[in-house]
């Protein structure tokens, strides 16, 4: 019988699997000794856990992604002109701040991916723990952004040092998150449905950040000090004592209204965390075939730097998710001087987010019947005439939501393509490199990498234009110069990256006929394991 020794080598195959089954039947027999242990009790794989996901799990997985993009599209949407109009601070101030968060939030991509990469898997997964355990700072520190502080000299370091340890905590929130997408299932149609209701609930979740923040702040008039007024001071002094006036009245209101709003965004932060939590089972071995092997980060690294089609594909959508970040960063001002629709301005973005939400369908079936190469030119193409429109004709209200409306549905394919081809190209990844597992978590962080500090580049600069052009703090009117740059940021030089983005596009690899080889030459090598696993199960059954 066992008597407690290690179980002879002969009795097993000499394979990697039948090295894990030892390892577990050791394991699962301390106790038992005596009786026949069940499948279960030797934690055996079956054919039962390797079905399809419930829609409950893929909805709850796709309500993971919402505080994410919640707070994403408030902080895009309104940071900026929150920073320059009610924390009333100078532009070039407001840039650093930017520029410095993004470029931050970039760098912690990597930083967590590599930490995710070392994580020992536990009884919760390895990447459940840190979703849970980053959302109550997460909360904190995003409600903090949104505060004015009493002090005057010290308010652009508060701005810096919350906003970086927010985007610090939520990146320890999205980069496990998004590489659950590779551990929830191995099937690759079943991580694209999950995908496209992923990227339905996170639409849904601009949405509802666009509309919580705008229309909460909406209802607020923030006061505005007419040029006039600013002409006829000549001191510090007396600008001082004119903000603190006009700081008594409305704009009290209004940073009340911005707590408010960060308030409801962290209760739906937690709400969601704890959906994914009770919602998902994190599975080992969803994306991997099983190795002996350790997983090395930066031998990963350099390998997952030197696949071709990786590299052809952030690139891409780099450009093209610089131009919708410039676009969103720029349009609540854009709308407020530009256009002049400073009481409207909210309800435009809402038209835009709804826009998005509803034709998320629509792309997830055009690249289901047409590739998503071919979704990729259609969806962001279609774009850049409504870019072109909103800033060449007269402001004109009607035309403008128009035009949001039509801007939405490229928005859509905007957030659904880049996660819906990334798992295409793990699994290439995967077949040219059968030996190297485990690297979900750098494909999903470094190119989260790139965007976020090309993104941060972006606003930080067009940040700087508009100091340069003579922005005015809390103006109720704007120089020409920064109409002129305004339709720059939010037109021009979109369309300029889209197009940059979709030339590059070209160079991608991977489209359908190559994916349908890839599924199937996966599905062929896992069907093998399988059936060695299933071999080398039934033997060790019989054997005890």
């Amino acid at each position: 019988m066992l008597q407690g020794r290690p179980f002879p080598r002969h009795c097993f195959p000499h394979s990697s699997t039948a090295a894990w089954l030892r390892r577990e039947l050791r394991a699962s027999c301390r106790g038992y000794f005596g009786r026949k242990l069940s499948q279960k009790e030797l934690r055996i794989p079956t054919k039962e856990s390797k079905g399809k996901l419930s829609v409950c799990s893929k909805l709850c997985y796709a309500i993971g992604g919402a505080p994410y993009q919640i707070t994403g599209c408030a902080l895009g949407f309104f940071l900026q002109i929150y920073l320059l109009d009610v924390a009333q601070l100078d532009p070039f101030y407001a840039s650093i701040i930017l520029f410095v968060g993004r470029a931050w939030d970039a760098i912690t991509d990597p930083m967590v991916g590599f930490f995710i990469s070392k994580t020992s898997w536990t009884r919760f997964g390895r990447l459940m723990p840190w979703i849970i355990f980053s959302t109550p700072f997460a909360v904190i520190s995003y409600f903090l952004i949104w505060f004015v502080p009493d002090v005057s000299s010290g308010r652009m370091m508060w701005y810096l040092l919350f906003y970086c340890m927010f985007q610090t905590l939520v990146t320890c929130f999205h980069v496990p998150y998004s590489a659950l997408t590779m551990f929830i299932s191995r099937e690759q149609s079943e991580r694209d449905s999950a995908t496209a209701y992923r990227m339905t609930v996170e639409v849904l979740g601009t949405v509802l950040g666009t509309a919580i923040q705008g229309q909460i702040v909406g209802k607020v008039d923030t006061p505005c000090i007419h040029s006039e007024e600013k002409a006829g001071i000549n001191s510090s002094v007396a600008m001082e004592e004119v903000n603190t006036t006009h700081d008594t009245g409305s704009l009290t209101d209004t940073k009340n209204a911005y707590m408010i709003a960060a308030g409801v965004i962290g209760g739906i932060y937690v709400l969601c965390a704890v959906i994914l939590w009770l919602g998902v089972r994190e599975q080992r071995a969803a994306s991997e075939l099983e190795s002996d092997e350790p997983v090395s980060f930066f031998q990963g690294l350099k390998l997952v730097m030197n696949h071709g089609a990786y590299i052809k594909l952030i690139t891409g959508f780099l450009f093209t998710s610089l131009a919708f970040m410039l676009l969103e960063g720029n349009f609540a001002l854009f709308c407020t001087y530009t256009l002049g629709f400073r009481n409207d301005f909210q309800n435009i973005l809402l038209a835009i987010m709804l826009s998005a939400t509803l034709t998320i369908p629509l792309w997830q079936w055009f690249l289901t019947c047409f590739g998503k190469k071919t979704a990729v030119y259609v969806g962001i193409s279609s774009a850049i005439p409504f870019l072109i429109l909103v800033v060449v004709i007269e402001s004109n209200l009607i035309v403008t939501y128009l035009a949001a409306i039509a801007a939405g549905i490229s928005v859509a394919a905007a957030f659904l393509l880049p996660w819906s081809m990334l798992p295409d190209v793990i699994d290439d990844f995967n077949l040219q490199h059968p030996d190297s597992r485990g690297h979900e978590a750098i494909f999903f962080s470094f190119y989260v990498f790139f965007t976020k500090f090309a993104s941060g580049v972006s606003l930080g600069v067009s940040t700087l234009s508009l100091d340069f052009a003579g922005y005015q703090t809390r103006g109720c009117s704007q120089p020409e110069a920064v109409h002129t740059t305004l339709r720059m940021l939010v037109s021009a030089a979109p369309v300029a990256l889209i197009l940059l983005g979709l030339l590059l596009f070209k160079l991608y690899p991977i489209d359908e006929k190559k994916r349908r080889e890839n599924k199937k030459a996966l599905q062929e090598l896992r069907e093998e394991s399988n059936s060695s696993s299933e071999s080398d199960s039934t033997e060790l059954a019989n054997i005890v």
